[in-house]
């Protein structure tokens, strides 16, 4: 599993006139059943994405097709884990 936190490097004003884009582009990983959840960061500085793609270079090349990434207006960083405790009803979406 991969914790994804992107940051924002532009005004808001600026990532609002890209984040449609950007959400269709993650929706189609949601799709493919590869994001599980995201959401903003409260205050809005960018977004938490929790990943289960097969490894590192996959989540890599994922983000770095996001559109916001590829204009400079986000950045992101992975934290890979193993998930050991969770809620019984998250166990087939988690293992």
């Amino acid at each position: 599993m991969f914790l994804v936190d992107m940051q924002f490097l532009r005004p808001l004003d600026e990532i609002d006139q890209h984040i449609a884009a950007h959400r269709e582009y993650l929706a189609q990983q949601y799709a493919n059943g590869q994001l599980l959840l995201g959401g903003r960061k409260v205050p809005r500085t960018g977004g938490i994405l929790l990943s289960r793609h097969a490894s590192l270079s996959e989540v890599r090349a994922v983000f770095d097709a996001d559109p916001l990434v590829q204009i400079g207006a986000a950045s992101y960083s992975v934290i890979e884990f193993q998930p050991v405790m969770m809620q019984e009803e998250l166990r087939p979406l988690i293992c």
